[in-house]
């Protein structure tokens, strides 16, 4: 089947003192010395050398760029590849690509150039994806996790669960074939504990799962409570700037206010909403309903209570209603409140003192948050990959299952041939999610989240 050559600019669009655009596959050679002075000789391969760029149509120079030239298979996508490095903003860069259309390349699908990669085996799929999360993340944890998975942390692990199920069907096989035998190369009883570990290793890898996920996004943390108690200030203490409007006047917020932060490394998407009373009006009701529908998906809950004035019926009715993600009781106010009125009910995750003038607490609950939040990753063992996608966390939880369902049949004393169909299924979970088997659709799902250039 005929490879298209493809092009695209690999840089954000706009101003800035360069841009990258790309080429790859079989024509990319070609397009290049369609664009260059017929004079110049070809760049060598990996040699970056200084080139003039001409129309392929009118000869008219378009730029001075820098050209990398990569030779298949020892380029990113295993393919023939060029890289120009050309002045930046609108223009230069759009004449550059639009000069390789007109001489043979079309302008690549999003993720195209390591979909090609991976098809040329330069990478599999769990690597592909943390491409993907390498560019996007917005926190140092996600970018820890991301490189784990493109330097093979991930499918290492993977990798060796697969080879672990295959040296398992060996020893049944052995049992299948030589019934006969009275003393087989290792029992039943070692078989079923070797299945219980990689049980065990399965589970370790997968506790990861709910927290990686909202590594990509960030953990919704919403801050609750009555009108005036001082969420706003505590919101645009933490977010480091001024976004919610701080007021004297009970019930300033109308509407939820959200944003994303780093603490301690991880992502949260901070979410200022409107204090909880009766409603004076129309307006402050609707806020008061979107504060609720922002509670009922929170991943933790800061509920502000001044401490000058201590919990009030309000207060103790949503604590005792809640039972939906972790809440940080905050105390605020402390700096002004003469006697403090210290309140520790059951049902909250921590409790801390905080005074936004003086700074007091916090840090203490940057330190809080993270543990709540993202406790799996942080007491993680050493060297267990975070997994970061729901297709990884459903291809090792595909695969537990069937080791699971392994285990049970021995309990049964069902017959090894009959047993082993799980431990099949279950390596055929394991290459799915390395991508050593995947549908096109599967594909698509995964590369239409990268940029068009990579």
């Amino acid at each position: 089947m005929d490879v298209d050559t493809i092009v695209s600019l690999s840089t954000p669009p706009g101003v800035g003192a360069l841009a990258v655009v790309r080429l790859s596959g079989p024509g990319a050679v070609d397009v290049l010395r369609a664009l260059l002075v017929k004079t110049a000789p070809m760049p060598s391969v990996r040699e970056p050398s200084l080139r003039r760029l001409t129309d392929p149509d009118t000869g008219e120079v378009i730029d001075e760029v820098v050209v990398t030239r990569f030779q298949a298979p020892g380029s990113y996508t295993g393919e023939d590849m060029v890289e120009l490095s050309c002045h930046g903003g609108w223009l230069v860069p759009e004449l550059v690509v639009e000069a390789c259309q007109r001489s043979g390349a079309r302008i690549a699908d999003r993720g195209e150039f390591t979909r090609r990669a991976y098809l040329h085996g330069k990478l599999d799929l769990i690597q592909a994806e943390a491409v993907a999360d390498v560019i996007n993340a917005r926190s140092r944890a996600l970018h820890r996790a991301a490189l784990v998975q493109m330097e093979r942390g991930l499918s290492r692990r993977v990798s060796d669960l697969r080879e672990r199920l295959l040296r398992l069907e060996g020893l049944l096989a052995h049992h299948v074939d030589f019934p006969e035998e009275d003393e087989p190369p290792v029992p039943i009883t070692a078989v079923a504990d070797q299945a219980a570990r990689m049980v065990a290793d399965l589970e370790l890898m997968l506790a990861t799962a709910p927290e990686g996920e909202l590594l990509r996004e960030g953990a919704l943390t919403v801050f609750a409570g009555r009108p005036n108690v001082g969420k706003s200030s505590l919101y645009n203490a933490l977010l480091g700037e001024e976004r919610a409007i701080v007021s004297e006047e009970a019930g300033t917020t109308r509407d939820a206010i959200e944003a994303v932060v780093q603490i301690g490394g991880f992502p949260f998407r901070l979410v200022d909403t409107a204090g909880l009373r009766e409603p004076a009006g129309n307006i402050e009701q609707k806020g008061i309903e979107i504060a609720r529908g922002y509670l009922g998906r929170a991943d933790v809950v800061l509920y502000c209570v001044s401490a000058d004035e201590g919990p009030m019926e309000e207060d103790r009715a949503f604590i005792e209603a809640h039972d939906g993600a972790p809440v940080v009781l905050v105390n605020t106010k402390a700096d002004i409140a003469k006697t403090q009125k210290h309140w520790d009910p059951e049902g909250t995750a921590a409790r801390v003192q905080v005074s936004v003038e003086s700074g007091a607490g916090l840090e203490e609950i940057r330190q809080v948050l993270p543990q709540l939040v993202y406790s799996s990753i942080v007491t993680a063992e050493q060297g267990v990959p975070v997994l970061t996608r729901g297709r990884q966390a459903r291809g090792l939880r595909a695969a537990k299952v069937e080791v699971e369902a392994f285990s049970e049949a021995l309990d049964q004393g069902l017959p090894a041939e009959v047993a082993s169909t799980h431990l099949r299924a279950a390596e055929t979970a394991l290459e799915e999610l390395l991508g050593a088997v995947s549908a096109d659709d599967v594909l698509d799902v995964v590369f239409r989240e990268f940029c068009i250039g990579k």
